[in-house]
């Protein structure tokens, strides 16, 4: 059976940030306020308690300001604020050369070429059980739960209510994240094929030499066969999918925002 391929290092590669933090949602010019408010519901008492830790833009309280605009939709300062939020809960996945609203705008402009290019694609529904898993591994892997009770439900509400998010928001996030990571995987992986020759030269050329230089006795060939065409696929679909972020950068508009300048 083949492997689910876990691609947010790929991504996180081609597009010079974080894969993970593949999910925030982008407002593409809505207006911005409270889920429960934009629904017409009163705010829960969770709601009223993460809207608390967030920025201004995100709650409401100021106007929205453009960030950028790619082939006509919008990438807005709440749209920025939330990203940078949500990647803090994957702080492996960012580039500690750049700054993190670099990183995060770049993100949310590769995201939406991306999304524009999922409309009419046939896609696989994200189940809720993956959602369930990725939540399961976000708990039990994120530095910041060992200073805080992820563990039980209670404190893991907890804890996202101090970084801003409901469950059910963070949860969405996740499925957005998915959605791009199917379609991703989609797109590319199935039409990379990793030879076995391509296998033995990583081996020989790559591994032995580590393990040489470390002293060690490798592993045989066999035992490590699946890995070593793990780390091809990715290394493959990081190089397409890196080609076809900048086929689309340049064969659509994308119009980076400055503060003070009126939105055409």
């Amino acid at each position: 059976m083949r492997k689910r391929f876990f691609i947010a290092d790929a991504f996180r590669a081609a597009t010079t940030v974080a894969a993970l933090g593949l999910c925030a949602l982008s407002l593409h010019g809505q207006a911005v306020a409270p889920k429960s408010a934009a629904e017409g519901k009163p705010a829960t008492k969770e709601q009223a308690k993460a809207d608390s830790n967030k920025l201004p833009a995100e709650r409401g309280d100021v106007v929205d300001r453009i960030v950028a605009i790619v082939n006509g939709d919008l990438v807005l300062e709440s749209d920025v604020e939330v990203e940078e939020r949500f990647t803090k809960l994957y702080p492996y996945s960012t580039d500690s050369s750049k700054p993190l609203r670099e990183q995060a705008i770049t993100r949310l402009i590769d995201r939406s070429l991306i999304e524009q290019q999922q409309a009419g694609y046939p896609m696989t529904p994200v189940t809720d059980e993956q959602i369930k898993k990725d939540e399961a591994d976000l708990r039990k892997d994120l530095p910041a739960c060992a200073h805080a009770d992820c563990t039980s439900n209670a404190g893991w509400k907890d804890f996202l209510t101090k970084v801003g998010f409901t469950q059910e928001e963070l949860r969405e996030r996740l499925r957005e994240r998915e959605s791009v990571l199917h379609f991703i995987e989609q797109r590319f992986r199935n039409g990379v094929r990793i030879t076995d020759k391509q296998i033995e030269d990583f081996y020989n050329n790559t591994m032995l030499p580590e393990y040489a230089k470390q002293k060690a006795t490798a592993p045989p060939l066999d035992s490590v066969r699946d890995r070593i065409e793990e780390v091809l696929l990715q290394q493959e679909v990081s190089s397409l999918l890196d080609q076809w972020l900048k086929t689309l950068r340049d064969s659509g508009h994308v119009r980076m925002m400055q503060k003070g300048v009126e939105a055409p």
